[in-house]
């Protein structure tokens, strides 16, 4: 959810879009899927509505569709907010008995991706993710190979980053910056 502070970006417009199969979305979500749609909504933006600048925002599991962008468009910054190295090492964390990197059909695999990304990037991570633990976070960060800031918010969980004092002007100066 888009709060009143993000409005506040002078000259920025913001493009919310639904998962498939979510909210106002059909259709089912895959991985290629929610990729291939944010390739499109790239593409409409830059050709359609004529935007100078693009820039990805991924929140948990968007911050691998918002990887995946970067790896396939040119952007003017990828915004990560609780991302994940990959959602394999994430379920392996929670299930280390069961094989999931042969049971896990979308694995948004992030780190493989992140050392051939030189869009710069701007990663805030919640730092008591009860979700996504920081370690995640903090490997994608390290794996980045483009200009990179890392912003940890101390008290932040998963579901209530956004709440957090400086999560909005973090975001706000890495846009106009």
């Amino acid at each position: 959810m888009l709060d009143a502070a993000a409005a506040e970006t002078p000259n920025t417009s913001w493009l919310l879009t639904d998962y498939r199969g979510y909210g106002a979305s059909g259709g089912s979500p895959s991985q290629a899927a929610l990729i291939s749609d944010a390739v499109l909504w790239h593409d409409h933006a830059v050709n359609q509505l004529r935007a100078k600048q693009v820039f990805a925002f991924g929140r948990s599991l968007g911050s691998g569709v918002a990887v995946a962008l970067a790896a396939r468009r040119p952007l003017a910054g990828v915004i990560l907010a609780t991302p994940f190295d990959s959602l394999t090492a994430v379920a392996q964390r929670y299930y280390p008995y069961l094989p999931v990197k042969w049971m896990l059909r979308h694995r948004f695999d992030s780190i493989a991706l992140a050392p051939r990304i030189e869009t710069r990037l701007l990663c805030l991570i919640a730092g008591r993710d009860e979700v996504i633990p920081p370690v995640h976070a903090e490997r994608l960060y390290e794996a980045w190979r483009g200009p990179k800031r890392k912003l940890v918010l101390g008290g932040a969980r998963h579901n209530d980053i956004d709440a957090a004092t400086a999560f909005w002007p973090a975001i706000r100066g890495f846009v106009s910056g």
